[in-house]
């Protein structure tokens, strides 16, 4: 897929109200998707033998419990990985951090990303409060339900 067909394909993103788009094109795969600043990510052409497996889209952690006692965290909400992947507090290497300690955060709000098969999928605050431990570093690995945030 030539450059000019993926910068038509972000300008029809950018125009509708579409949250993702992804092209098949034979065996090669672009797959668009919006940032909550309006920016736009392009995962880069991927050419694959095999069927293309399309993961389910990512909603936000699965509620979890109160951090225990013995665990080390602050008391709080623990919001869990819901993926293996990489871990970035920001949309691209230059821009800050979607969050900070002591920043008050809503429901729905983005706290990271983590890249996984080099999709990008968001992870959301699953309750609102104010953002008492980030857990991991940026371009760190991390496994599924592994603590990421502490919400209080």
């Amino acid at each position: 897929m030539d450059l000019r067909k993926i910068k038509k394909l972000i300008d029809l993103l950018e125009e509708s109200n579409l949250a993702e788009l992804e092209i098949k094109e034979g065996e090669e795969v672009v797959r668009l998707s919006r940032v909550p600043k309006g920016g736009v990510t392009v995962a880069a052409p991927v050419v694959q033998a095999a069927p293309v497996a399309v993961a389910a889209p990512v909603a936000a952690a699965a509620p979890a419990e109160a951090a225990p006692a013995d665990a080390g965290l602050p008391a709080g909400h623990v919001v869990k990985a819901p993926m293996v992947g990489t871990f970035y507090a920001s949309a691209s290497p230059g821009a800050a951090a979607f969050v900070k300690v002591g920043q008050q955060v809503k429901a729905g709000e983005t706290l990271g990303i983590i890249e996984a098969m080099k999709m990008f999928n968001q992870i959301e605050a699953d309750v609102a409060g104010t953002v008492k431990a980030i857990l991991l570093e940026n371009g760190q690995p991390v496994e599924f339900d592994q603590p990421m945030f502490v919400i209080g």
